[in-house]
């Protein structure tokens, strides 16, 4: 009998089958599917890898070759000067003055070991810190920026100490700086700071910041060769620095040296800091000057970080101000529009009125005249500036039916108010307008009268910043149409029309006028300027009733307007009397310098 020959079984499959039996599994045959998926997933990445070969060969072929060339080159940029700016009658306000500045070339320092021969010459000689210009160094990306300026604007005699010094990574180039032509342009030319992102100066404030590209040129590039060592093997300027182009502005730079020259000895006088003046032509809304004080040195802005009357703040632009009475203009239109009392009607200022105060009968609520007026027209009213007269004919008293807060907004909107006028400015605010709804959800009360007579003098709540107020003005002397407050010598633009109301803006103009020509007006002492005046003064209280913002506001000739200005003393002694004499003078040079054949 033939012997069944047995195959010896490994130890390691007896193992496994018997572990697969105890598990229940069985061996099955993968699936078709299985392989199918596997080759999908193959094909998919290997297409992935084409395509990226295929974008890095074609589309971003430039970018890589350009990178390579990088690795081994060195292109370094020159700064292109930025552009001239303007007055109106072609006096430079901002120029580009030629500086020496100190480049180091991170990669030829590491190369030639100049490490400790440029820090040496950067403390010894230039006077900085090793500290920093090693932190300098460490945060600098070489692959964008191999090559970075250390100081900038050495003096001469700095610039021959490191040429004399002789490391090949540590060198001095010709540069350039802003030169700005005096302090009292500060707020409108602005200033430029460096940008260690872009290697290069932005604007930062000012027509500097918001025509940056305008001024803003084309740098140039230059490239040195260098082989696969690092030697330097020649260089080749790709492309000179074109410099940036002109901006001629609306300022009249000689009334703006005047002006600020003038409210900086008003403020002095007063022993005050803070103020601020406009002025522009109505007829287009040209901006002829802009002053805000105190002012600042746009090549020193680290000195004014923290000044405590915040020179870097720009009042006419980024203020928001109650009013005062300088809203009456704008009252006196909408009562006159709306027909709540005819221009002769009249009303009684006994120097206050009182209303019932419901939480306590035998204590009325009392609001203040400033001085009693006796019987008062819409005319005699904006002349004197009464407030019983706008408490009356706006918030309403005993029989008579005031305009009221709802038709009062209206009219704000109209001239303006509440949003910005578009100034060629960074930074402009909207002001606030106060409303019963947005009262009654910020303070849980409801709007009261009293809230109605306290805006209707420019007080409570209410605030406009001071190219708004103007332009308010501006609409009295045009008859109703206001064009944008611009700063860059263009064609103007219309910002509102309310020629509709001009029968009632006329009526408004005599008030003004009568505030100048009448011997009660507010502003009787411009009486003996050499053209005619319409102008209206305001008063208003801050800081809880223990400060007084003085305001003027007017335009001349007021039979042809061509100039409206506007004047703001913060903190004043007495009230609106503190910017009058300040306005006369303004208007007076103006007539003798630019109006007067």
């Amino acid at each position: 009998m033939a012997k069944i020959k047995r195959k010896s079984a490994d130890f390691d499959e007896v193992i496994s089958d018997s572990f697969s039996r105890n598990l229940g599994a069985k061996e099955l045959p993968l699936k078709g599917r299985v392989f199918m998926m596997s080759i999908i997933a193959i094909t998919f990445i290997a297409f992935l890898i084409l395509g990226r070969l295929f974008v890095i060969g074609g589309f971003e072929h430039a970018y890589y070759k350009s990178l390579a060339s990088d690795n081994v080159n060195q292109e370094i940029i020159t700064l292109a000067p930025r552009g001239i700016i303007f007055d109106r009658f072609g006096k430079e306000l901002v120029k580009n003055e030629a500086i020496f500045n100190v480049r180091l070339q991170i990669t030829d320092m590491v190369k030639n070991a100049e490490k400790d021969a440029v820090l040496n010459a950067s403390s010894n000689t230039l006077g900085l810190l090793k500290e920093d210009l090693l932190k300098l160094i460490l945060e600098t990306d070489l692959e964008k920026h191999p090559d970075i300026v250390i100081k900038r604007d050495i003096t001469t005699k700095e610039a021959l100490d490191i040429k004399s010094l002789g490391i090949e990574s540590l060198y001095v180039e010709n540069g350039y700086k802003r030169q700005y032509k005096s302090d009292s342009l500060s707020h409108i030319t602005g200033f430029v700071g460096w940008s260690d992102s872009d290697k290069e100066f932005k604007g930062r404030d000012g027509l500097e910041a918001y025509y940056d590209d305008t001024l803003h040129g084309q740098n140039g590039k230059k490239v040195v060769y260098q082989d696969a060592l690092g030697e330097t093997k020649g260089a080749e300027i790709l492309s000179d620095p074109v410099q940036g182009n002109e901006l001629k502005t609306t300022i009249d730079y000689d009334f703006q040296e005047y002006i600020h020259g003038r409210l900086l000895s008003g403020l002095e006088g007063l022993g005050r800091t803070s103020g601020a003046a406009l002025a522009i032509d109505p007829r287009n809304g040209e901006v002829l000057a802009l002053v805000s004080l105190p002012t600042f040195d746009a090549n020193k802005i680290g000195d004014y970080l923290e000044g405590t009357n915040r020179p870097l703040f720009n009042r006419v632009v980024s203020g928001a101000y109650n009013p005062g009475s300088t809203i009456k203009p704008v009252d006196a239109t909408a009562i006159l529009k709306e027909k709540v009392v005819s221009p002769d009607y009249q009303i009684f200022s006994p120097g206050f009125i009182e209303i019932p105060n419901p939480y306590f009968p035998d204590k009325p609520s009392r609001f203040l005249d400033w001085r009693p007026q006796g019987w008062v027209d819409i005319y005699s009213a904006l002349a004197r500036s009464s407030n019983v007269y706008f408490y009356e004919t706006v918030g309403g008293f005993e029989g008579l039916k005031g305009l009221g807060i709802e038709r009062l907004r209206i009219y704000w909107d109209k001239f303006g108010f509440g949003k910005p006028t578009g100034i060629d400015l960074p930074g402009e605010v909207a002001g606030f307008l106060p409303s019963p709804e947005e009262k009654e959800k910020r303070t849980g009360s409801p709007w009261r009268v009293g809230d109605t007579y306290n805006v209707a003098i420019g007080q409570g709540d209410i605030s406009v910043n001071l190219l708004q107020l103007l332009d308010a003005i501006s609409a009295v002397a045009t008859g109703g149409k206001v064009y944008t407050p611009h700063l860059k010598m263009c064609e103007s633009n219309i910002l509102f029309d309310i020629s509709d109301m001009s029968p009632e803006l006329a009526k408004v103009k005599i008030g003004m006028e009568d505030g100048v020509n009448k011997s009660y007006g507010t502003s009787f002492s411009l009486k003996d300027l050499p053209f005619k005046v319409a102008a209206k003064t305001g008063s208003a209280q801050i800081s809880n009733n223990t400060k007084t913002n003085a305001l003027f506001v007017g335009f001349a000739p007021s039979d042809n307007p061509q100039i409206a200005i506007l004047i703001l003393v913060e903190d004043a002694r007495e009230g609106s009397l503190n910017a009058i004499p300040v306005a006369k003078d303004v208007l007076k040079w103006y007539y003798e310098n630019r109006l007067k054949k």
